[in-house]
């Protein structure tokens, strides 16, 4: 057993090695926009496969924006003429792109069939807004938005705030997974002006790169990851913005969650091998976003090592354990102490970290005080539960991508 503990804290000790070691030669980054004077003619993309149940609140959202928006300009994605979501665009005047190419089933695929359909059209904006079916838009978000458009960003994403998170302890905790990635990691990567992840949706992308693209041409399981690897790669600058409030639906079955989360480890892997190689070769201590470079070079390796570290202790652990109970022997009894104390110490450092990151966001999380305390006890259940999700994902042949019931 003690040759077991010393590869597990090796493996932990190399990760946290790693992770220092990274935030050291990263820190120095100075990927900053330049200013420019572009007009506010937006648009608006929305991927909406059989959306009715949601779709309504969304264009209600956005048609209420303290900056008026010519609803026109409101591409409505669809897979058919008889989705009832047709009509309730056209009862706001939204425009409607039905996709002919439906043997490719992802969102990707939709928005590059709408974004060819507008530059078919001669349409010119400055800034393409992406959002999903069953958001929600706080009335400024556009107002907000658009300072940090006028400083020149390539790509900003608005602040994801949770819809139904007092629906569901799932849901809350599915929230709280965004969390950690805007207020703990991208805040953090806004102060060193490095490249922010994407995630989902709530973001614009200038026009000029999409008349560049001729397209949207990010078609993998997990698109948005995908952009953010490319705006690393090709020095965009990129900002999140805590200002511009949007709101997003979470799964409210823990079912649906861990085939979301599945599809998003296998994609995050699958965009790694698409852009690790190029972006390594692309460092450089000149490159002003070498930072940015660093950081996705490494990834999430060092979590790697350190949840393998873990997974090493607790498998060893369970092998005795059933090992001596075959053979008879009592000592299966402190091996199950051990087992016993180390699940507990996994899971209070989780809920450490769950209470800091509701900490961080303070009131702007829209969590009740009873939502806050249920997610503080179920979380950490939920974060360890991404172990097997990730075992699923790399060892399942082909992950598809699977539609999400919204609204209801």
């Amino acid at each position: 057993m003690m040759v077991f503990r010393v590869v597990s804290l090796a493996f932990i000790f190399v990760g946290l090695v790693i992770m220092l070691i990274t935030s050291i030669m990263s820190k120095k980054n100075n990927n900053k926009p330049r200013k420019r004077k572009d007009n506010h003619n937006f648009c608006f993309l929305v991927p909406a496969r059989y959306e009715s149940n949601v779709i309504e609140d969304l264009l209600i959202s956005i048609k209420k924006q303290t900056i008026k928006v010519n609803m026109e300009d409101v591409y409505v994605i669809v897979e058919s003429k008889n989705d009832e979501t047709v009509g309730i665009c056209k009862k706001y005047k939204a425009t409607v792109v039905i996709r002919k190419h439906l043997e490719l089933q992802r969102k990707g695929y939709a928005l590059d069939e709408a974004v060819k359909f507008i530059l078919s059209k001669n349409k010119d904006y400055d800034a393409y807004f992406i959002f999903d079916a069953d958001n929600v838009l706080d009335k400024d978000y556009l107002k907000n938005m658009i300072p940090i458009f006028d400083k020149g960003y390539d790509l900003a994403s608005g602040y994801r705030n949770c819809k139904n998170g007092n629906k569901s302890s799932i849901a809350a905790c599915s929230a709280l997974t965004f969390s950690l990635v805007n207020t703990v990691f991208n805040e953090k990567k806004n102060r060193e002006t490095k490249n922010i992840t994407f995630s989902g949706t709530g973001f614009y992308i200038r026009g000029e790169l999409i008349k560049k693209w001729g397209g949207y041409p990010f078609h993998s399981l997990t698109e948005d990851y995908e952009l953010s690897s490319y705006a690393t790669l090709n020095n965009l600058t990129t900002y999140y913005n805590t200002k511009s409030v949007f709101y997003d639906e979470q799964s409210l079955r823990f079912k649906d969650t861990i085939n979301q989360r599945v599809r998003w480890i296998r994609g995050y892997f699958d965009v790694r091998k698409m852009y690790k190689s190029k972006i390594f070769k692309a460092l450089d201590k000149k490159d002003p976003n070498n930072g940015s470079k660093i950081d996705e070079s490494i990834g999430i390796v060092p979590f790697i090592f350190m949840v393998l570290g873990l997974v090493i202790w607790f498998l060893a652990l369970v092998f005795f354990i059933a090992y001596n109970l075959f053979l008879g022997n009592k000592v299966w009894q402190l091996h199950l102490l051990e087992l016993t104390i180390f699940m507990i110490i996994i899971y209070i450092t989780m809920m450490v970290m769950t209470i800091v990151i509701l900490f961080l966001e303070g009131k702007k999380l829209d969590l009740t005080i009873k939502s806050r305390i249920k997610a503080m006890f179920i979380n950490p259940i939920f974060m360890i539960s991404y172990v097997p999700c990730a075992v699923k994902a790399l060892t399942t042949k082909e992950v598809k991508w699977t539609r999400v019931e919204h609204g209801k």
